[in-house]
């Protein structure tokens, strides 16, 4: 099975969803991908990974526009900006659900406070 994260930035939520369904038993492949990627994972989000044993190798913010050729079977939105925004036409035969979580890249605090059990890494991560 083929899962194609989404999220508006690529830089956190899709990011963490990627790494850890990858990590995962079983036949799934998952990647992200943003319909407006920033260009670079966010720093928190590769170090909760890390810091957890996930891989990080081959993690990086880039444009729904690449996955053109993906075919995924499930296209999982995870910000309610991209939830709201229309998918592009390729993704047309892919289950496409909404998963809302909390953009913790708008966080403030310290990284002890952004890593509250309450925040969307913390939950994700939890969840494994």
């Amino acid at each position: 099975m083929k899962i194609l994260y989404i999220c508006t930035h690529n830089r956190c939520r899709s990011i963490l969803c990627e790494a850890i369904t990858n990590a995962s038993n079983g036949n799934i492949e998952a990647r992200s991908a943003g319909s407006q990627p920033v260009g670079e994972v966010h720093p928190l989000s590769l170090k909760y990974l890390a810091e957890r044993g996930f891989s990080t190798g081959g993690l990086q913010s880039q444009s729904w526009d690449e996955f053109e050729d993906y075919d995924a079977d499930l296209v999982v939105t995870v910000c309610d900006s991209a939830a709201g925004e229309s998918c592009p036409v390729y993704f047309g035969k892919s289950l496409k659900v909404h998963w809302g979580l909390e953009d913790p890249s708008k966080l403030e605090g310290s990284e002890q406070e952004k890593a509250r059990p309450s925040t969307t890494p913390s939950i994700l991560l939890k969840s494994v």
